[in-house]
């Protein structure tokens, strides 16, 4: 694969959110919490459906998915972005760029993917629950996941190509905390309108078609939703799907802020950063809060694998000190 880089740039200046010392201190531990909690939370919801065999179902193969997911695409960008907030030198070498730039994007892609997946789950399970094994294998499950990935991957391979083919004539400062297609096209000195329209249908394939789909689905969902003879059970499934949507909506909305806007549209110069930090810290610190872990099962095999490594410690420190520990 070849690049344009006609001038020779060898490193990039990461403007970041802000240039004043106080605020960066404080992003950095804002940042840095909700960085912990987006680890901690996947990886136990991980670790519980992984352990409890009653969760070894479609449904929670999906949500594995995405708890793995949402780790590898907030530690993309997140651990970079802290480390430049606490140092002045905010560079970033152009093979490092390019690099940041596809993994991320390649994660987010398959995220876009992945949540239009699940809501097409959750489609079947609600409206035609009698087929639902049938419809949703494990082995279909499986083929599903796989190619949310792979598309994801193969469909940013386009995408950074095209990025990278754009002549930047020596400007080297992104305004931006990470290499984002949108910044870097900003630097492009020519015309840069043909790849800007291959990008903005890569968009539409990405992002607006997924949507599209999630909205039917849950049309659907709702529709099923009305049939359900009890208040209790109605205002239940409204709350799951009143969750699940307020997080697509913010998860698909911010991405098309970014993605799907024509680079010619006058805006702020910091806009798209902050909008980006919906898309790489907020969702995925809410998804692990609102598809699992306000689910009763998951809650249940969290305590059962609590319960178990209770069990372990005590035998451990039982066979080393010969003394009960609870």
């Amino acid at each position: 694969m070849a690049w344009k880089n006609d001038t020779d740039i060898k490193d990039f200046v990461l403007l970041g959110l802000s240039n004043m010392p106080y605020v960066q201190n404080m992003l950095f531990v804002v940042f840095l919490i909700m960085y912990l909690i987006i680890l901690i939370a996947n990886s136990l919801i991980i670790m519980a459906t992984v352990m409890d065999s009653n969760l070894h179902t479609p449904m929670y193969l999906f949500l594995i998915n995405l708890s793995f997911l949402d780790i590898c695409y907030s530690t993309s960008s997140i651990p970079r972005m802290l480390r430049d907030l606490l140092s002045s030198k905010k560079t970033i070498s152009f093979e490092e760029c390019v690099a940041q730039m596809y993994i991320s994007l390649s994660l987010g892609m398959t995220e876009c993917l992945l949540l239009a997946v699940m809501a097409y789950d959750r489609y079947i399970a609600i409206c035609f629950p009698l087929h639902y094994i049938t419809i949703i294998s494990r082995t279909v499950c499986i083929k599903i996941a796989a190619a949310a990935w792979i598309c994801g991957f193969l469909l940013a391979v386009f995408h950074v190509s095209l990025t990278w083919s754009v002549d930047l004539c020596g400007h080297d400062k992104i305004n931006h905390f990470i290499c984002e297609v949108p910044e870097v096209l900003s630097l492009g000195c020519g015309n840069v309108k043909v790849v800007e329209s291959a990008i903005f249908v890569v968009g539409v394939l990405i992002l607006f078609i997924p949507v599209i789909f999630i909205t039917i689905s849950y049309i659907k969902i709702i529709g099923a939703i009305l049939k359900i003879n009890t208040v209790a059970g109605q205002k239940k499934a409204f709350s799951t799907c009143g969750s699940h949507v307020i997080v697509v909506t913010l998860f698909y909305g911010s991405a098309m802020a970014t993605y799907m806007k024509p680079q010619s549209e006058p805006s702020s110069p910091d806009k798209d950063k902050y909008i980006a930090i919906f898309y790489i810290l907020v969702t995925p610190l809410l998804n692990p809060l609102v598809y699992t872990l306000r689910n009763k099962d998951v809650k249940s095999a969290l305590k059962l694998c609590w319960l178990k490594q209770q069990r372990i410690t005590q035998r451990w420190v039982r066979t080393l000190t010969g003394r009960e520990l609870f």
